[in-house]
């Protein structure tokens, strides 16, 4: 969260100056994340906070239409917004990379139990809307090493779990993932039907979001996720 508003903020002030925006990330903005889904949206969602008027409630309640009413009054488009936080990044990378990782702090367990996959003759790749570079520096900085990445320029990750389905047919597939409606997205996806899906119960998880889970989706308890992959649900 920390590296999201830090980035957020920044990029957000490069495209309008003339916002008054807070160093500390502003309780909206921790309500806001769950229903993020692209890098861009952080951006937007920074400006739309810096506004007196803003209905919070409300821009919880509609996101999606709430999106697109936001581009049209700061007169931005995605491809801008996103363009502007990955240059900042690799700014911030380029100029101070150890301040920039020190931003980021791993949920506890989650790198002891990527490092042991391989021990265990399991391999994992990573899929992500994050940038492939800027993941790319954060497993490294972990030392962990994943038999591949995929950012948001190989796809959505409906798109990338399809590839993977091709390229080794009857290999099986286990989805990790902290967004509820990624997930649904996945089991929704023809040709992924034998996907096992897991929602981790920490992460960006809006209030409701472990409760009445669809068929094929699961939760994944840190505990669980410690414990052998046989032992999982």
């Amino acid at each position: 969260m920390a590296e999201y508003w830090w980035s957020a903020r920044r990029a957000a002030l490069e495209l309008k100056p003339g916002v008054q925006l807070p160093l500390a990330a502003p309780p909206g903005f921790a309500l806001l994340r769950p229903l993020i889904h692209k890098g861009w949206e952080m951006v937007l969602a920074a400006l739309e906070l810096s506004r007196p008027d803003l209905d919070l409630q409300a821009y919880l309640a509609h996101y999606r239409d709430q999106l697109q009413a936001a581009l049209e009054r700061w007169q931005l488009a995605p491809e801008l917004l996103q363009r502007a936080l990955e240059d900042l990044r690799h700014r911030a990378l380029a100029q101070d990379r150890a301040a920039w990782l020190a931003l980021h702090q791993p949920y506890p367990g989650v790198v002891k139990r990527l490092s042991q996959l391989a021990a265990e003759g399991s391999d994992w790749v990573v899929l992500t809307t994050k940038g492939r570079a800027f993941a790319c520096e954060l497993l490294a900085a972990h030392g962990l090493e994943p038999r591949a990445v995929y950012g948001h320029e190989q796809g959505s990750k409906p798109e990338v779990l399809l590839r993977l389905g091709q390229e080794q047919p009857g290999l099986p597939l286990w989805f990790v993932e902290d967004r509820r409606p990624t997930l649904e997205q996945v089991r929704a996806t023809a040709g992924l039907e034998s996907v096992r899906c897991f929602l981790v119960s920490w992460g960006y998880l809006g209030p409701q979001d472990r409760q009445d889970l669809p068929p094929g989706i699961v939760l994944l308890e840190p505990d669980r996720f410690a414990a052998p992959l046989a032992s999982w649900p």
